[in-house]
């Protein structure tokens, strides 16, 4: 679902996994890749400085896939390799020398509850997806914009959310693609102009960015549906401008030494509710300003260079947000006071780590295990703490070696104010609010995929998901659901 590390083509001498594309040709014969940046992965970077941090203690051999730069193509995910209609690359060889590339991708994914919750059915949902990069420097012929990339993604979104329709989970969502903003017959995404300085030492993005796509992601969280493209308490917060909705800002990128990234940001904050196209700039609030930043770890283990990623992030969101607790009865008004409104702090710990190597050199060929950990301040947030462990693993079945197979559990605890607001109002006679029937606290999910690919180009994946706690009590059943992602680029 990645690019691959940009390796060099003598280090790369394996066909493509369902996840990620080796420099090889569809049937695995090696052939000289042609560098050419693609419309939605992010540029290399080379260190500032060309020393190590910690990992010099790991590994003291200077390597290939370091000098890759194993985190190029990691943070923004891809969905499909190859393309169904490979009698187009000539087209687009042609349009890409002319300063355009494109990548048309289509996502469906159709989930059922098929026990538990609040009733049995199914419900579908799709996303019809271009990418353009415009390079402005070809495009123009004009030297000062040699360099500068203008990225942009235009999108169709349809269908229904099933943890709506049938389980009663209206918190965290159980498919990726409806999204929490919902459909958009043509939503406007990420437009962005990208510039590298200092011969790839330091990167910008500025523009419109969805934060979600940079920040606490990765391609293997999305393979996951419930994962894709941050953890729930990452995307939920409207400081984090959650995929596909995008805020005005930029990003700066450097990697201080060979096994470390830094990224940070400023980026202008707006309600989630509001325009759900994307093309209203002239009519969208704001409330405060997000800067987020993010260090990365990335080491090599042993003989064999198993790359892992270890991130920590902070985010202060300075936009006012009220209290958790909502209304307090009158009868509890003298003895229950409301907090103040006051900004949100979001804090995470993510990491990943390959613990097998197969086919191939470039970081997807392999199984990974992975963690992570949310915390976001407890009297605002609707998570206060989320954490996650699981496992995404290639070639586990004789004869499949590209198949991937992954499983995870993941756990969400709602605001301590949320819970205690909603029994002063269940003491009180009154409603605890929309949806709610009985005081909320937690829910988990464990979710498994196996995900096939087809032919270049396709992959068909079927999952399966136990919601525990649907509606983080313990009134409704727990759920079990099952259904088929189909991922292709056009």
């Amino acid at each position: 679902m990645a690019l691959p590390c940009k390796v060099k083509a003598q280090e790369v001498k394996t066909p493509p996994s369902s996840v990620g594309v080796a420099a090889s040709g569809v049937n695995g014969a090696a052939s000289p890749p042609v560098k050419r940046k693609r419309p939605i992965a992010e540029d290399r970077l080379e260190p500032l400085f060309q020393t190590e941090s910690i990992s010099s203690l790991l590994n003291h051999n200077e390597d290939a896939l370091r000098r890759g730069d194993v985190s190029a193509g990691y943070y923004v995910s891809e969905q499909a390799f190859g393309n169904l209609m490979p009698s187009l690359k000539p087209l687009r060889d042609r349009l890409a020398n002319h300063g355009f590339s494109f990548e048309l991708t289509y996502k469906g994914e159709g989930m059922g509850n098929m026990s538990g919750g609040l009733s049995k059915g199914m419900d579908y949902t799709h996303e019809v997806r271009i990418a353009m990069l415009f390079d402005l420097g070809k495009l123009t012929k004009w030297k000062p914009l040699d360099g500068w990339f203008l990225h942009g993604i235009v999108m169709n979104r349809e269908g229904r959310q099933v943890g709506w329709d049938h389980v009663g989970e209206r918190n965290v969502l159980l498919t990726e693609v409806w999204s929490i903003h919902g459909p958009a017959a043509a939503r406007l995404a990420d437009l962005y102009v990208e510039k590298s300085f200092l011969d790839k030492r330091i990167n910008i993005n500025l523009g419109r960015i969805a934060l979600t796509h940079t920040y606490s992601t990765s391609v293997l969280l999305c393979t996951f549906m419930t994962m894709c493209s941050a953890p729930m308490a990452i995307r939920e917060p409207a400081g984090w401008s959650v995929y596909p909705k995008t805020s005005w800002g930029g990003t700066f990128r450097i990697r201080p030494t060979r096994d470390l990234i830094l990224r940070t940001g400023v980026y202008r904050i707006g309600p989630k509710a509001v325009d759900n196209t994307g093309w209203a700039w002239g009519s969208e609030p704001y409330t405060g300003i997000q800067t987020p930043v993010e260090l990365t770890w990335e080491p090599f283990f042993g003989e064999r260079k198993l790359p892992g990623h270890y991130k920590i992030g902070y985010g202060h969101d300075t936009s006012p947000y009220a209290d958790m607790i909502g209304i307090v009865p009158p009868a509890f008004a003298g003895s229950v006071q409301k907090h103040k409104e006051k900004p949100r702090d979001t804090f995470y710990i993510e990491t990943d780590q390959m613990v097998y190597r197969s086919h191939g050199q470039h970081q997807m060929a392999g199984g990974y295990v992975l963690a992570g950990f949310i915390h976001n301040t407890p009297s605002n947030s609707t998570f206060s703490n989320e954490f996650y462990f699981g496992a995404s693993l290639l070639g586990i079945i004789p004869g499949r070696p590209f198949d991937r197979f992954g499983v995870m559990y993941s756990y969400y605890q709602l605001s301590p104010r949320t819970t205690y607001g909603q029994q002063l109002r269940q003491w009180a006679g009154m409603s605890m609010g929309a949806y709610v029937n009985a005081p909320q606290t937690h829910s988990a999910i464990l979710e498994a995929y196996y995900g096939i690919p087809i032919v270049p180009g396709l992959v068909v994946t079927p999952e399966f998901e136990y919601m525990m706690r649907p509606g983080e009590t313990s009134v409704i059943p727990n759920a079990v659901l099952a259904g088929l992602k189909v991922i292709s680029a056009l």
